[in-house]
């Protein structure tokens, strides 16, 4: 059997590119496939392995003081290990790319060990969701991801990157006083963006621990609808029943229901999107509706 880990951790890095070295040969040592960025800042992955390999790779993690506490996020993986088509290990600049310093100079970059919000556990959100308690969730992902899945009721703003955060903080401003709770995928966007958000002047926000992940894997079928978008080989997934599951992605071409990514067939194009096998079987391919109008099929 195999497993996909996800982790993340801001810390400190005095020498990123002697841990993206010794990320490799830890890596390579047990076998795992996937993505890892090294950066000042901290470190991000999600790899998959053996499962035996993969919690090796914990295990020596742990050893390093500077990885002690990480949150690891496991679940299954494919059957034959193809999540990821190789290993990649690269030193960035940040972990996840805001670019805050360029985009919004005044207010600057966020360092989450310095600043931010108060991690929500699962339980508690939970607790949140049944007392009816007045608060906005405000979804941190990409468009094309949450539009296959998301919380309901959830601010869901129009964010093509990550990059977006400055706009999103300017979106939202009518929450400055009110309880704010920043969900994304494993968590590594809330630490920035909920800290963010603290630098801007909003007042009363939470990040939710361990991410949506989660809190789907606790409460499978609750409060969350449709299924979570990762970036891997599986591309969705979810821990409800699938006799219940309910679909709320919808095909950009037909609005039909639907899971199914594609890339735009236009290369100058290349939107990542949901179309049903139905349009995508119509044109050859998949494009967008926008480039669907103009093809020459």
């Amino acid at each position: 059997m195999y497993t996909i880990l996800l982790y993340y951790k801001y810390v400190h890095i005095a020498d990123p590119k002697a841990l993206m070295l010794a990320q490799k040969v830890l890596c390579e040592k047990f076998g795992l496939k996937g993505r890892i960025i090294v950066a000042e800042e901290g470190i991000n992955g999600t790899v998959e392995g053996l499962t035996e390999n993969a919690e090796t790779y914990v295990t020596a993690m742990k050893q390093d003081p500077r990885f002690a506490d990480i949150h690891w996020k496991r679940s299954a993986g494919t059957p034959d290990g193809t999540a990821f088509p190789r290993l990649s290990v690269k030193v960035r600049k940040e972990i996840v790319s805001a670019h805050l310093d360029d985009l919004d100079p005044q207010t600057g970059d966020v360092n989450p060990t310095e600043l931010t919000a108060t991690h929500l556990k699962p339980e508690t959100l939970r607790e949140w969701f049944e007392q009816g308690k007045q608060f906005s969730i405000v979804d941190m992902r990409n468009n094309y991801e949450h539009s296959v899945g998301h919380f309901k009721g959830a601010h869901i703003p129009k964010m093509s990157n990550f990059r977006d955060l400055p706009k999103v903080a300017e979106e939202i401003a009518d929450l400055k006083d009110k309880p704010v709770l920043t969900v994304c995928t494993g968590g590594v966007r809330c630490e920035k963006a909920s800290g963010y958000l603290l630098k801007k002047g909003f007042k009363d926000v939470y990040q939710l621990d361990g991410g949506i992940v989660t809190y789907m894997e606790k409460y499978p079928g609750k409060d969350f609808e449709g299924s979570l978008y990762v970036f891997d080989g599986r591309v969705v997934m979810n821990f409800d029943d699938p006799k219940t599951h309910k679909v709320v992605g919808r095909c950009g071409r037909c609005a039909a229901p639907s899971e199914r990514y594609v890339n735009c067939k236009n290369l100058a194009c290349h939107d990542h999107l949901i179309v049903c096998e139905g349009c995508s079987e119509a044109d050859g391919a998949a494009f967008c509706l926008a480039c669907a109008k103009t093809a020459v099929v």
